[in-house]
């Protein structure tokens, strides 16, 4: 039988990206309504009004390309960061840019450090160059950055560390996380990425846009995906010594920002009322859902994040996500007897704990 051309080699090693299932799949499937999905760390509150505006005033021009620059996007960003234009990029989604990372610095050969138990991608961009994916243990569910460090060899060549982590959802304290980053070789690229920073309390939120001043191997990360509500739009950020923003520029597709997404990010930016509302409400439930969820017998991760990490009691993640997932409540299975719930709004939170309740006396 004709197989066609055959893959590049190491393709077969990199497993398709697994998204949450949809509500509206859910429902035909199992025949049910009123379906939550609590899947895949969405912002339960939406788009700010002025993003919604911003996008019908600009749909009339999506038969134009964008601005391949980012001009207005950028310009917004320099002035709420306190960087300079150059030192920013840009790209579809934060998730763009750690694969533009590695196609800018990974050489066949080369090694990727980063934790187990941490967001699928980094694995991705080491295979996709030919490099080698260093990854040690978790530490109580958060990453091990005394083990990081002593992981780090010459053929060290960029360390992903996510913070706070999916899917635990644990931070690192700020001056362990700059005490590592001093001691990291400059022939390290670091990517701190810092995709639900917003909802990390303040003790947990390191100035880390300045240490990039200091530090020309240091990449930040973030997302308007997750506080900002604007995951179908795909825009990431990042802030980097304008060296790195100038290699990625040479990798980057052309407008790889979309039109509607530029307008919807600046949009974003202008009402940060909006956005902390959506932060308050993710705080509250934190605390509340990661409290009943213990209640039930679960290990709960201390989460910084925009959802829990849980070890239910009995059972594994897909056994309890499958029970759930009847009951109209759609999590996300991790390997083992883990499940991460995303925080949605108080009325969503009470069908998936009364859900788990269930579950949990069953499994």
């Amino acid at each position: 039988m004709d197989r066609g051309i055959s893959w590049r080699p190491g393709l077969e090693r990199i497993a398709p990206y697994q998204p949450g299932k949809p509500i509206e799949e859910v429902e035909r499937e199992l025949g049910i309504s009123n379906a939550v999905k609590l899947a895949s760390n969405e912002n339960p509150l939406g788009p700010s009004p002025r993003v919604r505006e911003a996008l019908r005033r600009a749909a009339g021009a999506v038969h134009r390309y964008p601005d391949g620059a980012c001009f207005g996007l950028r310009a917004a960003l320099s002035r709420r960061l306190g960087v300079k234009p150059g030192e920013l990029l840009l790209g579809n989604g934060s998730n763009e840019l750690l694969v533009l990372l590695g196609q800018a610095y990974l050489r066949p050969g080369d090694e990727v450090l980063t934790s187990r138990q941490t967001f699928v991608v980094y694995e991705m961009v080491a295979l996709l160059a030919n490099a080698k994916l260093v990854a040690v243990p978790l530490r109580n569910y958060a990453y091990d950055l005394d083990a990081l460090r002593r992981a780090v060899t010459p053929r060290t060549r960029l360390i992903f560390i996510a913070n706070p982590n999916n899917p635990t959802g644990t931070a690192v304290e700020p001056r362990e996380l700059r005490a590592f980053v001093d001691r990291v070789p400059g022939r390290c690229l670091v990517v701190l990425d810092e995709a639900y920073f917003e909802y990390m309390d303040p003790a947990f939120q390191a100035d880390t846009l300045s240490w990039v001043r200091k530090r020309s191997n240091l990449v930040v990360l973030r997302t308007f995906s997750k506080a900002y509500a604007l995951a179908g739009l795909r825009v990431g950020y990042g802030v980097a010594h304008a060296s790195v923003a100038q290699a990625i520029e040479r990798v980057r597709e052309p407008f790889n920002v979309n039109h509607l997404a530029q307008a919807g990010a600046v949009a974003a930016l202008a009402d940060p009322a909006h956005m902390r509302r959506a932060v308050s409400l993710a705080k509250r439930e934190r605390k509340r859902v990661s409290r009943a969820l213990a209640d039930l017998g679960c290990e709960v991760a201390p989460s910084q994040a925009n959802f829990v990490f849980a070890r239910v009691p009995r059972g594994d993640g897909r056994a309890c996500y499958g029970r759930v997932l009847r009951l109209g409540v759609i999590l996300r299975p991790m390997p083992g007897p883990y499940v991460r719930i995303t925080l949605g709004t108080k009325a969503e939170n009470d069908k998936m704990l009364s859900a788990m309740k269930a579950v949990v006396a069953v499994l």
